[in-house]
């Protein structure tokens, strides 16, 4: 459920970039839908893992796939330095979740 929510917040965080400032309608209502699916996710999360935990994972997750898919359409330019950073990122969300 955790990770599901994370990867809503990557598709949030698309949306709001593409929607303009909320200028084009399309990835608004996409930026809208994504929203209530993610925070739903995460709320439903909470209720079994700790705030911090569920909070980091859900941020690490979408923060790493949003991060991923600037590389992916050329808004941003993969380095070795972001690849190995992005790389620890997930180590640590997976660590937080393992500890859980």
């Amino acid at each position: 459920m955790l990770v599901g929510a994370g990867v809503f917040e990557a598709v949030m965080a698309a949306a709001l970039s593409a929607s303009k400032g909320f200028r084009r309608l399309k990835p608004t209502l996409l930026f809208l839908a994504a929203s209530a699916v993610s925070l739903t996710g995460l709320s439903i999360a909470m209720q079994a893992i700790p705030t911090g935990t569920a909070y980091a994972v859900w941020t690490g997750v979408g923060a790493t796939l949003t991060v991923l898919w600037s590389f992916v359409t050329g808004q941003e330019r993969a380095t070795l330095a972001k690849a190995l950073l992005l790389i620890a990122l997930v180590g640590c969300v997976i660590g937080l979740k393992v500890v859980h």
